[in-house]
């Protein structure tokens, strides 16, 4: 700490010692630097806000908005192209003197550096501009400056008011070329799949469709049997019940003889048994004992002498059966089809995967062509409507928030901070060169470091001693150093003072 101590007390004393040198230095640089700083031109900034509109209620209703937030960024984003700064220039004082190509590309570089578009919400935009022509007064800069902004603006304007229609009408343009090609694809496909179709019906929609198809034979299949063993259940149930019921009835009440009898009992036991009477029923059992007794009879005495007459509900049961039994034969008929058609449909899925596959391709592209034409023709029917729209009413409104106006102080340099900093640099630049000449010279300011640097120790020290006639000389050059130093900070102020006046009279 102490050795720190003791360089910083030496690099003083070398500074102090040669004074006059660092003042010398520090006046130097300090004009120079000043001299610098007023030959910088004053720079001049204006800005604009504008806020764009894009909630359009007649688009939203009809459903053609569009998205607008993107539009309108993009035009922010492309509003400073080489293009639009060249518009700029032409139609400004920045254009003056320009007649080569160079020029200009020049120009547009160094305007592009000092003009900005920023966005601070998704609606609302700022432009700024700042410029500081060498050629040009102060107050010509300011009114150049305000211009650049309002020559912007009109351009922003222009991109998405003027240029609407025209890009809805070349967008629609594109549209019908595309539609035009589209069209003689699609037209192409639809041949290919018909003709296709004719040489193979049952690929039709592709093998995805045949394996639909199966499916539904197979359930339908399912279906068909299923509805045929109920109706030869149904079947076979009328015939069980046909075999019961007896051909004739007897013929009048006053019919006799066995054979009379046998006919009202077989009456009597197919009566219980329809009324689902088992066999082992008492009354089933007894008639069935009275039936075979008369059975037995007629057999012994011969041909019976009375005679029956038609059962009614033995001819009933005959048509109903036969109903039911043509019933049948159209489920089976109907499921010889089902399984022959069935049959056909594993045939062509298994015995040709290379035109069902090709079945696939040809509806696959068909469907693709016919979507992508569809989906144009709705794009250019919404752009048709937008385009009717936008030559109605103006799809947005522009408010202008902050209009540009010609600035009354410059933006840059910032003249005082630069003045005050030169005066830093100055004082450090003479402080710098002294210390440094000190450096080069084999003197020491201390003993001590007169000790370190020959490793040596300093017996003692001689103190310099001054006669009155130089103590006066050096107060009176003591006093001149710090009026000189004193004018240095004074020309600083009165730098300051004309700045500060200087910029109030700009406008």
């Amino acid at each position: 700490m102490n050795e720190i101590f003791e360089e910083v007390r030496t690099a003083l004393y070398s500074v102090w010692h040669r004074r006059w040198l660092a003042l010398a230095v520090a006046w130097g640089v300090c004009l120079l630097g000043w001299l610098v700083v007023a030959l910088i031109p004053n720079t001049y900034e204006s800005k604009a806000r504008i806020y764009v509109d894009t909630d359009d209620v007649l688009s939203d209703q009809l459903g053609i908005a569009g998205n607008s937030r993107d539009e309108i960024a993009e035009v922010g984003q492309t509003l400073l192209g080489s293009g639009n700064l060249e518009k700029v220039i032409t139609s400004t004082e920045l254009g003056d003197g320009i007649s080569e190509r160079s020029q200009m590309d020049a120009a547009i570089a160094r305007l592009s550096e000092n003009v900005r578009v920023e966005s601070e919400r998704d609606n609302l935009f700022t432009i700024t501009a700042e410029v500081g022509m060498s050629g040009l007064s102060d107050a010509q800069n300011a009114v150049l400056a305000r211009n650049v902004v309002q020559k912007l603006l009109d351009i922003f304007r222009e991109d998405h008011i003027s240029g609407s229609r025209a890009e809805v009408s070349s967008a629609i343009a594109d549209l019908n070329d595309q539609l035009e090609e589209r069209k003689l694809e699609l037209e192409a496909a639809e041949e290919r799949r018909v003709a296709f179709e004719t040489q193979y019906p049952e690929l039709i929609g592709g093998s995805q469709a045949l394996s639909t198809k199966v499916q539904q034979s197979r359930t339908e299949l399912r279906d068909i049997d299923a509805d045929l063993a109920a109706a030869q259940s149904a079947l076979a149930a009328i015939s069980s019940q046909l075999s019961t019921t007896p051909r004739t009835i007897v013929g009048g009440a006053n019919a006799v003889g066995p054979q009379a009898s046998l006919l009202q009992a077989q009456s009597q036991l197919a009566e219980l048994r329809a009324r689902g009477l088992t066999d082992q029923h008492p009354d089933v059992v007894s008639t069935t004992r009275q039936v075979e007794i008369l059975t037995r009879q007629v057999a012994a005495a011969g041909p019976g002498e009375v005679t029956g007459t038609p059962n009614p509900a033995y001819s009933s049961l005959l048509a109903v059966r036969a109903d039911r039994q043509a019933g049948v034969e159209a489920f089976q008929a109907r499921r010889a089809a089902i399984q022959s058609t069935l049959a056909s449909l594993m045939a062509s899925q298994a015995s040709e995967p290379a035109v069902a596959a090709e079945a696939n391709r040809i509806s696959r592209d068909y469907d693709v062509l016919r979507t992508n034409y569809e989906r144009l023709l709705e794009d250019r029917e919404k752009l048709r409507t937008r385009g009717d729209v936008v030559d109605e009413t103006s799809q947005y409104k522009f408010d202008l928030v902050d209009p540009p106006i010609v600035p009354q102080s410059p933006a840059a340099p910032n003249r005082p901070l630069l003045l005050i900093g030169v005066l830093f640099a100055g004082l450090a630049a003479g402080a710098g060169v002294a210390y440094g000449l000190s450096q080069l010279r084999s003197s020491f300011a201390t003993p001590a470091k007169l000790e370190r640097s020959m490793g040596l120790p300093v017996i003692g020290s001689v103190s310099l001693k001054v006669s009155e006639t130089a103590k006066a000389l050096r107060r009176k050059r003591l006093k001149q150093f710090a009026g000189a130093t004193a004018g240095l900070f004074a020309v600083l102020v009165i730098l300051l003072a004309i700045e500060i006046v200087s910029v109030g009279t700009i406008a």
